[in-house]
């Protein structure tokens, strides 16, 4: 209503202005201004309906002979209200039949059309008009290109949040898997150990318990450390991340789980990502073995392959459960940790009998920062 409140009264100033030229402002003139501008009120629910309106109103005030002024502004906003909406090619229609009736108005019908007297309007004022009319829709349209590619850049960085907070969620659900899922399986081993040999061997049971205590511990230890980066994103971990450098560390656990794990080969420098990836790997192909095989043995074997490491993970089997094929949500994370290094993982049955893990990264991985 502001808007409108301008128009009427520079319209009102334009009337003074133009004291004899044009024919002096009355009830239906004040009516046309005013349903102009009262009309861009609804420019958002129907912005072509919106200028349309307001370029008949215009049109029949100029051919009403009532003075020039700021009326035209009322069409300026609701044509570019119009572009912005998408209603492109029906602005495009009604800004152009604006300037043809003006047209028509100053060479044809200025003959019966007040004020008397009154002769055809110049060819340079209707290339005023008409070039007025090309600059506004080249206003429009650079506002309408703008704000689709802010909309569009906007959405961008929308996904690319959701994507960062999903593979987040992602990576924390595999270390808290790979967490627990090896904790668990040595704890419930040991266990198992220790009710069998409550009775029988109450030292032996104790040592159980003692694993069952130690690992525990540790399982809730890197248990929180996951959960503290989700109180605090971006924090540094209060421990450092393990690496093959614990590998002794998961051939004792496995060790205390009734597993014999033989290592060849030495770990290599990696960055951290890597060096998670690749420990990660291998305990979860461990756990997998006491989880899933018959066998008590298992064999780790380290090379390096021009610029990649093998990590391959062998076990005579026979296999003791259904599910022993890995199809689980271990292989799986394996899999996806691979991936997210532009790495590899190749794991089933062996030829010979039991299973194969077979993980592929590259040494030279370029870490986010």
């Amino acid at each position: 209503m502001l808007l409108t409140a301008f128009v009427m009264l520079g319209t009102h100033f334009a009337d003074h202005a133009q004291d004899g030229e044009r024919v002096p402002l009355d009830p239906f003139a004040r009516v046309l201004v005013f349903g102009a501008g009262a009309m861009l009120l609804w420019r958002g629910r129907h912005p072509v309906a919106v200028v349309s309106g307001t370029v008949a109103a215009v049109l029949l005030y100029v051919g009403a002979g009532y003075p020039y002024g700021p009326v035209f502004l009322t069409v300026v906003v609701a044509c570019f209200s119009a572009v912005l909406s998408g209603r492109r090619h029906a602005t495009w229609a009604v800004m152009g039949a604006l300037w043809a009736g003006h047209a028509l108005i100053g060479h044809v019908l200025y003959r019966w059309l007040p004020p008397s007297g009154d002769g055809p309007s110049s060819w340079n004022q209707d290339l005023v008009i008409a070039t007025w009319v090309v600059a506004l829709l080249a206003v429009s349209e650079l506002a309408r290109t703008r704000r689709e590619q802010w909309a569009r850049e906007r959405a961008e960085r929308a996904q690319a949040a959701r994507r960062r907070a999903d593979e987040e969620r992602l990576r924390i659900a595999r270390e808290l898997h790979d967490v627990l899922a090896h904790s668990i399986s040595v704890i419930n081993v040991q266990a198992g150990v220790g009710l069998a040999l409550l009775d029988t061997d109450p030292e032996q049971a104790r040592t159980a318990l003692t694993t069952i205590k130690a690992k525990s511990k540790e399982a809730l230890g890197e248990v929180r450390q996951v959960l503290d980066t989700l109180r605090a994103p971006g924090a540094a971990p209060r421990t450092p991340a393990p690496g093959l450098d614990r590998l002794p560390e998961l051939v004792e656990q496995a060790a205390s789980a009734g597993l014999t794990v033989t290592v060849e080969g030495r770990p290599p420098e990696l960055p951290p990502g890597a060096d998670l990836a690749a420990f990660r790997i291998v305990q979860e192909a461990l756990t997998n073995v006491v989880r899933h095989s018959g066998s008590r043995e298992a064999r780790v074997r380290i090379e390096q392959d021009g610029g990649r490491l093998r990590l391959r993970v062998d076990d005579d089997g026979p296999a003791t459960g259904a599910d022993a094929g890995g199809s689980g949500n271990g292989l799986a994370g394996m899999r996806e940790r691979a991936a997210a290094l532009d790495g590899t993982i190749e794991a089933g049955p062996r030829p010979g009998g039991g299973f194969r893990v077979l993980a592929v990264l590259p040494l030279d991985v370029k870490e986010d920062r």
